[in-house]
């Protein structure tokens, strides 16, 4: 590809038409010795050449087992070296990787074992207090009486395999040594007979949203959803083969695997994964070690790393750009992530999983004004639009809406769930995503809430984002997040759940003056409460009807909350 059209957006992207596997060798022939991947708390390192090498390898196995395209095969595991391997090895071979979080437990793994149909799991033993091995023998006790490759289980009649990536190997499962010790019983010839076979519109990937109003969803995805939103996140960032980019966030979500790993294929850029999991400290030094140009994070891992003790000694002056996203962005804090951080170039990334995540992005050059205040526009070969939630007419610009988006990012949809699908996907190919925004005359957006986040207190709409947004402003603030809790009079009040920075204080009365400087008196939050920590997904999401139950708790508003409305 000409250097000078690197970043032009009106550019054909390469990857258009291809399919992972077919991106990897094209990234391996270009940059064989360059780093491909580093784990620094494994000490794994492999260049493009070491990664397509151990790609075939993992996928001629897997055709060994059995695996055909079209099976699906599930990674339940931390951010570990096979998961990469795993990844590019399905993709090769035309197998549907379903990623599954490493915070479920027993009942959640149950529930995406039978509803996603895999044929194969692929787990590590333990991590922290979650013993990977125990919960799968208690979701599927029959796997214990069975040689590997033999399971039979009425609850899961097509699970055949399971294979353990590290310690015990649980009775019933095949280790990661003997799965590679497969790879000669196919040859070269057949592994590319069957990637030969692959169309990149095919189904590659299926990834289970939160499931905060329900049982989780599971959109799936093509090769050209995935890969189109990886040259485009990195497109926005002016990545290339000499970018690195830190990886903090987990493998198993559309971040870590599409804007990560992807990102990196397409663009050659390396991928530095500090941690199993998300450790700020860790992070911080592969920034330093590792000399990376990019960072990413949702809100939370920012602060985190910009709060820690090794901040001020870690050299982050390779810091470049990067991706916040995965959850609304202050203001206050991006100043500080480009101008404290010193990643100038960072960008905000807007999106959900059924988009691939990406519908929305600043880029690298945007004025710091948009890059501090909006989600950017609409990534090429995606539009948007906003519509009233309730008529469905499509709005102006600056007029409040549920945003919509059609393109090459729409999920084919999601496993199994029809009605569900439609209810997403309208019969134009608008995805509606639910979250309230609004655009502005020169084509950026902005997120002005959630629709069921929306406080409605005694007939006025009042949008938490607006309140933290002031509450971000105030110099003893670290965090906030603020949610509707029930009121007997008014419907709904506001309460503001803070964190104060280390060693600074502030009274409620104080804030509440802050806020009623710049807010209508009724935006003010009632009540407040000063915590350490936010309860959070693995990935970093402040999951806010926790702190709305835990709140309906503390302040006894337990019979409000049984009131029923309309």
């Amino acid at each position: 590809m000409p250097i000078d059209r690197m970043h032009d957006e009106t550019s054909n992207p390469w990857v258009d038409g291809l399919t992972i596997g077919q991106t990897l060798r094209e990234t391996a022939r270009r940059y064989p010795q360059q780093d491909a991947c580093v784990f620094c708390h494994t000490g794994t390192r492999w260049t493009w050449a070491d990664l397509d090498r151990e790609t075939d390898r993992v996928a001629r196995a897997l055709l060994a087992l059995g695996f055909r395209t079209g099976d699906h095969f599930g990674v339940w595991a931390t951010n570990v070296p096979q998961w990469i391997l795993l990844q590019f090895a399905t993709a090769r071979i035309g197998v549907v990787l379903v990623t599954i979080n490493p915070s479920y437990r027993t009942s959640e793994l149950r529930y995406t074992l039978r509803q996603s149909e895999v044929r194969g799991i692929a787990l590590i033993d333990q991590h922290r207090s979650s013993n990977f091995n125990a919960m799968l023998q208690e979701a599927c006790p029959e796997l214990a009486g069975t040689q590997p490759g033999q399971l039979a289980s009425s609850e899961y009649p097509q699970l055949q395999w399971a294979i353990s990536l590290r310690g015990e190997c649980p009775a019933g499962a095949l280790t990661w040594d003997a799965l590679l010790a497969r790879v000669e019983e196919t040859s070269p010839a057949r592994l590319t007979e069957v990637e030969a076979g692959l169309d990149a519109g095919q189904p590659i990937n299926i990834q289970y949203t939160s499931g905060t109003t329900g049982h989780p969803k599971g959109a799936t995805l093509s090769h050209r959803n995935i890969l189109m939103n990886g040259y485009y996140g990195g497109l926005c960032q002016r990545l290339s083969h000499d970018d690195r980019i830190c990886v903090p966030v987990p493998l198993y979500h559309c971040f870590g695997c599409v804007l990560g790993s992807l990102c990196g294929v397409v663009h050659g850029s390396a991928l530095v994964f500090p941690a199993e999991h998300f450790d700020p400290a860790a992070t911080l030094r592969a920034i330093g070690h590792e000399r990376c140009t990019a960072v990413y994070g949702v809100p939370t891992m920012f602060i985190a790393q910009l709060e820690h003790a090794d901040f001020a000694t870690t050299n982050v002056t390779s810091l470049r750009t990067g991706i916040m996203a995965g959850s609304p962005c202050p203001v206050e804090l991006m100043k500080r992530v480009t101008q404290v951080m010193g990643a100038r170039e960072i960008t905000i990334g807007y999106g959900q999983t059924e988009a691939s995540p990406l519908i929305t992005q600043t880029r690298f050059d945007d004025p710091i004004e948009l890059r501090v205040g909006t989600i950017g526009r609409t990534i090429p070969g995606v539009e948007a639009k906003i519509v009233d939630p309730v008529t469905g007419a499509d709005l102006a610009d600056g007029e409040q809406g549920d945003l919509c988006a059609r393109g090459h990012g729409v999920m084919l949809g999601y496993y199994n769930m029809p009605e569900k699908t439609a209810e997403a996907i309208d019969a134009d190919g608008w995805l509606h995503t639910g979250d309230l925004a609004l655009r502005m005359p020169n084509g950026y957006f902005r997120i002005t809430g959630r629709l069921r986040d929306l406080i409605i207190r005694g007939g006025e709409n009042i949008y938490p984002r607006e309140v933290e947004e002031r509450l971000y402003q105030h110099p003893a603030v670290e965090d906030v997040q603020v949610v509707g809790v029930p009121d007997r009079k008014f419907g709904e009040e506001v309460l503001a759940c803070i964190k104060l920075r280390k060693g600074q204080t502030a009274t409620e009365q104080e804030l509440r003056d802050f806020c009623r400087a710049t807010l209508a008196h009724f935006k003010s939050p009632r009540y407040w409460r000063f915590v350490d920590v936010f309860p959070t997904t693995v990935t970093g999401k402040i999951q806010k009807f926790k702190i709305r139950e835990q709140a309906i708790e503390d302040l006894g508003l337990q019979d409000a909350a049984k009131i029923e409305t309309a």
